[in-house]
C-alpha cells in the first residue's frame, strides 16, 4: 500500500518518541543479532498500540521520521505494516499467519463490481489459491468480498482487525462474510483495481507461499494463478478486461498493485479509445504535464485525436512512495504510450496546478497548448463511456 510521501507532523507524545528512539536504535544496528534485539521492543511497542487501537501515535512516529530522513523510517514502516497483517497463535502447535491480497487490474466500458462474492465463485477461488498460490500444509480463509481501492481497510488498527478476523477463520478453514452496510460506494472508473483478502496459516516455521517451497518459484506462481485463478475471477468481474497480478502479504499486495495500475490504465485508456471512436492508436495523440500542489503530485495525460486539440480523455499518473521531480517519470510514460501505439507524445515542463472541475470534480488535462481542459468525448459517444475516467 502506498506510505505517506509527506509529512502530517502530529503532535508527538512519550509513546510516540519511543517509536522514534526503538526505530532509531535498529536503523543503527550493525549486527542480525543487535537487529533482533530491537526489533522484538519496537514490534511489542507497535502491538500494544494496535491493541489500544492507537493510530494517532503510529501515525506521528511515522511522520516525523519521514520528515527526518534516514533509514528510521522505513524500519518503522516495515514493522508497522508487519504487525498488523501477521498474527501469531501460540495455542497448540504455533501457527503463524499472514493477511494477504489478490489484486487484479481491470478496465470496463461498464461498471466494474465489487461488493459480496457468490459462494461458488468463492469456493472456485479458494480451490484455485490452495492449489497454485499457497503451500501444501497452509490453510486459508477468504472474506466474500470483492475491494475497491476506497473499501480498503483505512488505518493499521483496522488491517490488523480485519487480519485477526480472518486468522480464526483460516484455521478453521472457513471464510468470512463480510457485512456491506457500511462499505462506501465505489466510484465508477474506466480503469481500476480490485482485491479478495484472505489470511494464509501455517506451523510455524514452514512454507505459507508455493514459492517457499523447494520446488516453487514466484514467476512459476504467476504463471499458474493467472492461467488458473484468472478463469475464476472473471466468472467475479464480468464485461471486464483483467490482468491477475501475484497473490502477496497484504501490504506489499496493495503496494505492487498501485504500481502496475499507472501503466494498466495508460493502456485501458489507448484500447477504450480505440474500441469507442473506432480509431487505431497511431490516431491519437498524448499530452504530458506535471501537477504540482506544494510539491509535484501526479502526471497527468491527456488524450486528443492526432488532428484536433480537444482533450478527449485523460489519466492520472500518481507519484508513489519516494518518487519526485528527480525520477524520469516522463520518459517512463512516454514508452507505455509509444508500446500502446501511440506515435505523438508531447511532455510539456512548465508547472500545472492541481486543478479539478468545479461542476463534476474531475481533473483537469493539459492540451497541445498547455491549457488544462476537461475531458469530453464527442458527443455521440458521450453516453456509454464512465463519467469519471481514472
Amino acid at each position: 500500500m502506498k506510505r505517506n510521501r509527506f509529512s502530517r507532523r502530529a503532535k508527538q507524545n512519550p509513546a510516540t518518541d519511543e517509536l522514534i528512539r526503538l526505530a532509531g536504535s535498529l536503523a543503527q544496528s550493525s549486527s542480525r543479532v543487535e537487529d533482533e534485539f530491537w526489533q522484538d521492543r519496537l514490534a511489542a511497542a507497535i502491538n500494544r498500540l494496535i491493541a489500544d487501537g492507537d493510530d494517532v501515535t503510529l501515525n506521528g512516529a511515522l511522520d516525523h521520521l519521514y520528515g527526518a530522513g534516514g533509514r528510521a523510517y522505513d524500519e518503522l514502516a516495515d514493522l508497522v505494516e508487519s504487525c498488523s497483517e501477521t498474527r501469531r497463535v501460540d495455542t497448540g502447535p504455533g501457527q503463524d499467519s499472514i493477511l494477504f491480497a489478490v489484486p487484479v487490474l481491470a478496465w470496463s466500458r461498464f461498471v466494474i463490481p465489487s461488493g459480496t462474492i457468490a459462494a461458488d465463485q468463492l469456493s472456485t477461488l479458494r480451490v484455485q489459491l490452495q492449489a497454485h498460490v499457497f503451500a501444501a500444509d497452509a490453510r486459508i480463509g477468504l472474506a466474500d468480498y470483492l475491494w475497491s481501492p476506497d473499501q480498503l481497510p483505512q488505518s493499521y488498527v483496522e488491517t490488523a482487525q480485519l487480519a485477526e478476523r480472518l486468522t480464526k477463520a483460516a484455521l478453521h478453514g472457513k471464510d468470512v462474510r463480510i457485512d456491506t452496510a457500511s462499505m462506501p460506494e465505489t466510484a465508477n472508473f474506466l480503469s481500476d483495481i480490485r482485491y479478495l483478502i484472505g489470511v494464509v496459516a501455517a506451523p510455524r516455521g514452514t512454507a505459507m507461499f508455493r514459492w517457499q517451497e523447494d520446488d516453487g518459484s514466484r514467476a512459476e506462481t504467476l504463471k499458474q494463478w493467472r492461467a488458473q485463478g484468472g478463469e475464476a475471477l472473471r466468472r467475479a468481474l464480468p464485461a471486464c478486461a483483467i490482468e491477475p497480478l501475484l497473490p502477496q502479504p497484504y501490504h506489499a499486495a496493495a503496494r505492487d498493485a498501485d504500481r502496475a495500475s499507472r501503466p494498466y490504465s495508460v493502456r485501458a485508456a489507448v484500447a477504450f479509445l480505440q474500441t469507442t471512436l473506432n480509431v487505431a492508436a497511431a490516431d491519437l495523440r498524448a499530452v504530458v504535464g506535471p501537477y504540482y500542489d506544494r510539491q509535484l503530485e501526479e502526471y497527468r495525460i491527456g488524450f486528443t485525436l492526432a488532428d484536433a486539440n480537444d482533450v478527449i480523455h485523460g489519466v492520472v499518473w500518481p507519484l508513489l512512495e519516494a518518487e519526485d521531480e528527480t525520477a524520469d517519470t516522463p520518459a517512463q510514460i512516454e514508452t507505455v504510450l509509444k508500446e500502446a501505439g501511440i506515435r505523438e507524445v508531447v511532455a510539456l515542463d512548465h508547472r500545472f496546478p492541481l486543478e479539478y472541475c468545479d461542476d463534476c470534480g474531475a481533473p483537469l488535462y493539459p492540451n497541445p497548448d498547455g491549457e488544462p481542459s476537461h475531458a469530453e468525448l464527442p458527443e455521440e459517444q458521450a453516453e456509454a463511456a464512465p463519467r469519471h475516467l481514472h
